[in-house]
């Protein structure tokens, strides 16, 4: 090439052309490795489909800080409330597929949503990858401190005996809470009436000043106000004994069986490439597995990280969408 150059330009323009032959020569060999740069190369987004300030919200921001040491660069959380979670959920699915736009979400504004909402513009199986569980455990059923009831047969016991007379608030229609209850309801043929609320902060208000008794509300901001005693924990719903809470048991110890845990994950959307789905699950282990990441998780209440291989989380997504979907049929609920 250098020769055919030399005898068509002669040398001395062949000279005053090569630094811009040169520089059309690099940016032809660079263009290969710049776009096949390792993830991340640059900042990533967590989009959360809650509000901020919200107990999703603290989680996220704590989990996402961490990452970012981990993989030295931003991690952004940029909320997304609304409709149950669809916004944030559907702003995911909807994203380039190249690892830097992510979800982080409860299996509330997935599964659950999933299960109660019929004509999503996503599925949460086809249009999302599941990349990592965070963590799991469960909500609490919580009551006021002159609640005659101190432990769930008792309550269950008092609702049967006062068919109508209670009522039970959640942070929702659709919510975790309301399916919860809905399924304790059918099997012990119980008569308690569902209050929604926009908000946990609005229930606590009311729970305060006596115009609600009951209610489902998440497992880590109610932690300080059961230890204080401005209310008093029924009982956990999931698998394990919250770590803050290690005296208040589950349903299932109590006699009604519910092992069902809540979870948040991460979720990429369909298409991103095996090895950056790869990356991302292995940063976000061993983001999981740093000591003070797991002690903040307990202090808030939180399960040890399960560690689950990504197979493993995709599978316990549609292993409680269909749970979710037999309660949500059998008790008539439906968000549509």
């Amino acid at each position: 090439m250098m020769r055919n150059c030399w005898n068509t330009l002669g040398l001395g323009r062949f000279l005053a052309l090569a630094p811009t032959l040169g520089m059309a020569l690099g940016l032809a060999l660079g263009a290969a490795p710049a776009s096949a740069q390792p993830w991340p190369a640059r900042p990533v987004r967590l989009i959360l489909p809650s509000a901020g300030g919200s107990g999703p919200d603290t989680i996220a921001r704590i989990f996402a800080e961490r990452l970012s040491r981990t993989l030295g660069q931003p991690v952004v959380v940029d909320n997304r409330p609304g409709a149950n979670g669809v916004i944030g959920v559907d702003a995911v699915a909807k994203a380039p597929p190249d690892g830097y736009t992510l979800l982080f979400a409860s299996s509330s504004s997935t599964v659950i949503s999933q299960a109660l909402l019929h004509k999503l513009p996503f599925d949460v199986t086809r249009d999302l990858v599941a990349v990592a569980q965070i963590f799991s455990g469960g909500i609490h059923l919580v009551a006021s401190p002159d609640f005659p009831a101190r432990n769930l047969k008792e309550f269950v016991a008092l609702v049967k005996a006062n068919p109508g007379k209670y009522d039970y608030a959640t942070w929702g229609p659709g919510s975790t809470g309301q399916l919860v209850m809905e399924y304790l309801k059918r099997q012990e043929g119980l008569d308690i009436r569902h209050v929604p609320y926009k908000t946990i902060g609005q229930i606590y208000q009311d729970m305060q000043g006596g115009l609600v008794k009951v209610a489902f509300v998440d497992a880590t901001s109610s932690v300080p106000l059961i230890k204080t005693g401005k209310l008093r924990g029924i009982a956990i719903t999931g698998s394990h004994r919250g770590p803050a809470l290690p005296d208040l048991p589950t349903m299932t110890e109590q006699g009604y069986r519910f092992d069902t845990d809540a979870w948040y994950g991460v979720f990429a959307p369909r298409g991103t490439p095996a090895g950056v789905i790869a990356a991302v699950h292995r940063e976000i282990l061993n983001t999981l597995s740093a000591p003070e990441l797991r002690d903040r998780f307990v202090q808030l209440n939180l399960v040890d990280p399960p560690l689950k291989s990504a197979e493993q989380f995709a599978q316990t997504v549609r292993t409680d969408l269909s749970l979710w979907q037999g309660i949500a049929k059998a008790n008539g609920i439906s968000l549509d």
